[in-house]
């Protein structure tokens, strides 16, 4: 299988699915899925059609608000 050529434009946003985003945050796909119904995160995501993305610098500052300890600059 030939590998596969990333066409996102210089400087654009990465944009993950939910299952890459899960991943890149350490829980379970399920589980950003329930997150994102019940509202129970501030956590943006994108709808494309009826795909949900999310862009990887949400997911750092999402991360980045969650630090126990360090101070959060914003």
């Amino acid at each position: 299988m030939p590998a596969k050529v990333d066409t996102a434009p210089l400087g654009a946003p990465e944009l993950l699915d939910t299952e890459p985003a899960a991943s890149y945050l350490g829980i379970k796909g399920h589980t950003l899925e329930v997150w994102r119904c019940t509202g129970r995160y501030n956590l943006p995501f994108l709808r494309v059609g009826r795909r949900v993305k999310y862009r990887r610098a949400d997911l750092d500052r999402f991360l980045e608000s969650r630090t126990v300890g360090a101070e959060v600059s914003g």
